[in-house]
């Protein structure tokens, strides 16, 4: 209970934070993802160990802080994004093989923020970039709080026992369920054409934030680590709290590009705009 409590009260404080600077876009926004990205990253690169054994994974952090600064600051730097990701990719997996495998953590790492980051800039662009964004944030966040309740008092056979312990089928399907539900509610409130739709679209999302949950606990359990790190009470590190988030948000930038959005504004092909 403890716990729960101290959860609870971060939640409580860093929800209506995160719902504001989503709500206010450009700048507050632009900062907000470039600081969650720069923590997940410096996590990743601790977590694997590529932050203290070689100067690689600082290369990929100046990278990435390079990147995102030409864009912040108005000048072209979209597809210079992609380029120097890739750039990275391609030098960590040149490094990996010569010389450490730790290189290939930190290419994976960077190039695995970058994307997040670029999608969610991506989903906030265009008029109705702030109500699609608080629609993924509705299907994580369900998806989040009622697995861990319904896993809690439900139980039941184990998910991937070997990768997270704690997780059951009941606490998987039960958040999935309360997204799809919280999300068609949020659909048909915001007057969205085609509720079912935006419900076959949470439940998408939500196999994918949850995928993202688990692929961080698989990092984590090859590398002996238990936490990110203790940023945020209760919930760990950056991490920890966002690896849902970002899964689904990558997933969410690539069907609005198959489905008719552009690079920066990929919420028109799901018929927002």
């Amino acid at each position: 209970m403890g716990d729960l409590k101290l959860r609870l009260l971060s939640a409580l404080v860093l929800g209506p934070a995160v719902l504001l600077l989503v709500w206010l876009g450009g700048l507050p926004f632009a900062a907000l993802v470039v600081v969650a990205g720069l923590g997940f990253l410096w996590e990743w690169l601790t977590i694997t160990g590529t932050a203290r054994s070689a100067p690689h994974g600082i290369l990929a952090y100046l990278v990435l802080v390079t990147a995102f600064g030409l864009q912040l600051s108005g000048l072209p730097g979209m597809g210079l994004v992609v380029v120097l990701l890739g750039a990275a990719l391609v030098w960590g997996l040149g490094i990996s093989a010569e010389r450490s495998p730790a290189a290939r953590w930190a290419a994976e790492g960077v190039v695995y923020t970058g994307l997040s980051m670029l999608s969610l800039f991506a989903l906030r662009e265009g008029s109705h970039g702030a109500v699609f964004l608080f629609y993924l944030l509705v299907v994580v966040w369900s998806t989040d709080v009622c697995a861990y309740f319904v896993g809690r008092f439900v139980g039941g056979p184990k998910l991937w026992r070997r990768v997270s312990p704690n997780k059951t089928w009941s606490g998987s399907l039960g958040g999935l369920g309360f997204a799809v539900a919280f999300a068609g509610l949020y659909a048909h409130l915001t007057g969205a054409q085609g509720v079912v739709g935006w419900m076959a679209l949470a439940a998408l999302l939500s196999a994918a934030s949850q995928a993202g949950d688990l692929m961080e606990s698989a990092l984590k359990r090859r590398f002996s680590v238990k936490d990110s790190s203790h940023l945020i009470p209760g919930h760990g590190g950056i991490m920890d709290r966002i690896d849902g988030l970002v899964a689904a948000a990558i997933l969410a930038a690539l069907l609005g590009l198959a489905f008719g959005g552009s690079l920066m504004g990929p919420v028109s092909g799901f018929g927002l705009t």
